[in-house]
Formats: C-alpha cells, sequence, structure tokens
C-alpha cells in the first residue's frame, strides 16, 4: 500500500494513503501553488509510517512520554490541553494530520488562502482581507448543508472539525460516547478542534436513558483506544425537552473551553435542534 497523490480538475490536490483521505487546495500565483503543492505530497507519504511506528503510545490516554513524530507531537500537544478529561491522542488524529499538511503547503510560499481537508476536519490559512465558507453537514446519510460558517481572517480560526455519533457504518469514522448528531468547533488549529468537538459531542448525553443503545467500543473495534467504554450505537425518538437538557449539557462542555480560550465557537446538533457557544466569530445561515 503506497500513498497515491492526484490533481483534481477544480484545482484541487487528492492525497490517499490506507485510512487517511486528504483534499486540499491553495490560492496564488500558479507557480507558487504548484511548488506548495509538491511540499505537501513530499510530506505526506510519511505521515501513516510515522503514525503506525507510535499507534501504541497514541493509543493511551494523554501519555505523559512525548512522542518522536511530528503528527504525533501535534496529536500530543492538543490532546494534553484538554487532560483533564478522558481523551487519548488519537482523538486529535484527523486534525493534526490536517495541520501539518496546512504547515508543508505553506513552508516558503506566497499564499492567498489555503486549506486541508482531512475527512471532514480543516486546516485553514487566510490572508488579511481573505474569507472562507464551510458547509455544515449534520446527517451523513442525507448529505446537505444544514449550515454554513463564513470565517474570515480577523477571526483568526485556524481549524474546523465535526464529531458525532455516526456509526462508521453510516460514514463516520470514529466512536462517541455522547448522542450528538454533528458538533463542530472552530479553534486555533485543527488538532485542538477535533479533540474538543469529541469531547462536546461526548457530552451531548442523555444518561442512562431508554432510547440509546450503547456497547463497549472494543466489541466494535477491538484496537479502539476507548477500550471497553461504551459507546453509542443507536438513538431512539427523544422529545423535545430532551433534547434541550441534553444539548444544554454539551453546551456547558464548549463554554468550559471556550472560557479557557481553548475554542473560538461550537455548533451542536440533536434531533433537529441546534444551540451555538458564542458569541460566534462566524455568520451561521440555515
Amino acid at each position: 500500500m503506497s500513498a497515491s497523490v492526484a490533481l483534481l480538475p477544480d484545482g484541487r490536490l487528492h492525497l490517499n494513503h490506507g485510512p487517511i483521505d486528504v483534499v486540499l487546495r491553495a490560492w496564488g500565483e500558479r507557480a507558487e501553488v504548484k511548488r506548495a503543492y509538491a511540499q505537501a505530497a513530499a510530506v505526506f507519504r510519511g505521515v501513516l509510517p510515522e503514525l503506525c511506528r507510535e499507534l501504541a503510545l497514541l493509543r493511551r490516554p494523554v501519555p505523559s512520554e512525548r512522542p518522536r513524530g511530528l503528527v504525533a507531537r501535534r496529536m500530543h500537544e492538543a490532546a494534553s490541553r484538554f487532560a483533564d478529561r478522558f481523551v487519548t491522542p488519537m482523538a486529535a488524529v484527523a486534525g493534526a494530520v490536517a495541520d501539518h499538511l496546512l504547515a508543508a503547503l505553506r513552508d516558503g510560499r506566497r499564499l492567498t488562502r489555503a486549506f486541508v481537508n482531512d475527512g471532514g476536519d480543516i486546516a485553514l490559512h487566510l490572508e488579511p482581507d481573505q474569507s472562507f465558507r464551510c458547509g455544515i453537514v449534520t446527517d451523513l446519510l442525507a448529505p446537505g448543508f444544514d449550515a454554513v460558517a463564513t470565517i474570515s481572517a480577523d477571526d483568526w480560526i485556524g481549524g474546523i472539525a465535526t464529531s458525532g455519533r455516526a456509526t462508521k457504518a453510516e460514514g463516520g469514522r470514529s466512536f462517541s460516547l455522547g448522542i450528538a448528531d454533528a458538533v463542530t468547533v472552530l479553534a486555533a488549529d485543527a488538532a485542538t478542534a477535533d479533540v474538543a468537538a469529541t469531547l462536546i459531542a461526548n457530552a451531548v448525553d442523555l444518561p442512562g436513558h431508554a432510547a440509546v443503545r450503547r456497547v463497549p467500543a472494543s466489541s466494535l473495534d477491538p484496537d479502539s483506544d476507548l477500550g471497553d467504554r461504551l459507546v453509542t450505537v443507536g438513538v431512539g425518538p427523544l422529545h423535545a425537552i430532551e433534547i434541550r437538557h441534553a444539548l444544554a449539557a454539551g453546551l456547558a462542555e464548549a463554554e468550559r473551553f471556550r472560557s479557557r480560550g481553548l475554542i473560538r465557537a461550537a455548533i451542536l446538533h440533536l434531533g433537529g435542534a441546534r444551540a451555538v457557544s458564542g458569541p460566534a466569530p462566524v455568520a451561521i445561515a440555515a
């Protein structure tokens, strides 16, 4: 299995290596963009082998031992910011890869805008007076924008990440301890946003509710970093007051993170309802 690199007709670059699937794009002078793409592609080839070498360490709850690899270090640093919660560096893997590739893309290059999208977790670069519109999807089985976040350079947002309870069979890539349909977080970098989205989605919950079906993570994936912790595999009908209660729990977690300066904003979705931790430095339009 080797890494593949393909330039798409619309000017984006597609990078794939095993479970890592990335689409990125840069704007600027043609020669600068071409060099930026070559830099990102060169760095990308080493990402998966590097992560595999330290996988056992990265599955531990914020280990005191610092990883050696550059992406692994980004994961460890992001998870360490939330060490008062149960979390492993794996919660930051997609965001950390996006941050790493964005850094390679920008290294020595003059780019007006750039993004790296790793499975929905996005690292973003905006020069002054530039902006970026990001569609937010809450149901992977019925793709369509439920909201649009418009981000400007003045918002100082460099990372966007979404987490929720979608199972792998539904198109999701990880497990959730909570019941949120989707939680989207905006932060200074994608790795931090990735961890925060995971933890806020975990907090959107109704513990012990009969409509929520859970199984040990290890029964679905023996290698899961969650071990035997119960993950959500289904949510039945909920009353409006229950949805509000679950969202309020997640919103409280988001507000805690925001008060500590870890995130800029969070948008939470459950059962057709929405909660926003803000004032969000973005324009949200349904």
